[in-house]
This record gives structure tokens, C-alpha cells and sequence, in this order.
């Protein structure tokens, strides 16, 4: 699959329009870390995208973050945290939700839900109305929220 048919990628190029710069893409942060391999390494987790000015990251959370998908969560093998995946991708999301914040950084997290997409989550792309859902979401309203 090329970038451009990812609906991630196709969610954080509208961000890049609203922002009006490009964002770092699978950015890792050294304080944001995924749980400690046999030999006690912790590699940095990524982040779907950072815009340092306005510190900002965008997490695009497809529907298996939110609901069990045996293709993602591949539940007959354990990962490095000894769980299956989908229960790892759910303890770092909740780090991310954690540990983005505390470090003074605004974490938008968008789903399908939020996007003209079918019950399915796939996205119909359908950009006027995409672009102003994820600029509701984007930019902080008068109160600075």
C-alpha cells in the first residue's frame, strides 16, 4: 500500500493544510517508550504525527484501537509486554494519552467516527467535510481548548 492510500497519512495531510506546514511523521519523543525487550532495551514508541509549533501531535486511531480485530491483535502470539497486540496497542495508546499532555504537548486524537467513513471505518474522503471536522478538533476555540 503506498502512503497515499493510507487513511492516516490522507488525515494528516489535512492537518498539514490547516497548520500550513508539514508535520514530522512517526516522531518519537526519548520520554515516550514502549515496554522493555529480553534485554531491557525500550524503543521509542512513535507518534502518527508532531508539529513542534503549535505542539501539537495528531493520533489517527483506525477502528482496531477501539474494537477487537483478530488480523491486528494477532491473539495466538504474545508480544515483548506478554500480552497479544491488541492488548498492547491499548496500554500504549494509554501511555501516549498520558505522556503527550504531561510534557506540555496538545494530543488531538481522531478517529473514523469523527470523518465522513462507513460503519466499517473506511473513509469516503470527502474533504470539505473532513477538513472542518478535523478543524473543530485542530484548533483550539476561543476559551484555548
Amino acid at each position: 500500500m503506498v502512503r497515499a492510500d493510507r487513511d492516516e497519512d490522507y488525515v494528516i495531510d489535512v492537518c498539514d493544510q490547516i497548520l500550513g506546514e508539514p508535520a514530522l511523521r512517526q516522531h518519537r519523543f526519548d520520554w515516550l517508550r514502549g515496554d522493555p525487550g529480553r534485554t531491557g532495551r525500550r524503543v521509542a514508541l512513535p507518534v502518527d504525527a508532531y508539529w513542534p509549533d503549535p505542539a501539537v501531535v495528531v493520533e489517527y486511531r483506525e477502528l482496531q484501537h477501539e474494537r477487537p480485530n483478530r488480523h491486528f491483535d494477532k491473539p495466538d502470539r504474545l508480544t515483548i509486554s506478554g500480552v497479544h497486540r491488541g492488548i498492547q496497542r491499548a496500554i500504549y495508546d494509554a501511555r501516549r494519552d498520558e505522556l503527550i499532555p504531561a510534557h506540555g504537548i496538545r494530543l488531538v486524537v481522531i478517529t473514523p467516527h469523527h470523518l465522513d467513513s462507513t460503519g466499517r471505518g473506511r473513509l469516503h474522503r470527502t474533504r470539505s467535510y473532513d477538513r472542518a471536522a478535523i478543524e473543530r478538533l485542530l484548533l483550539p476555540d476561543e476559551s484555548g481548548r
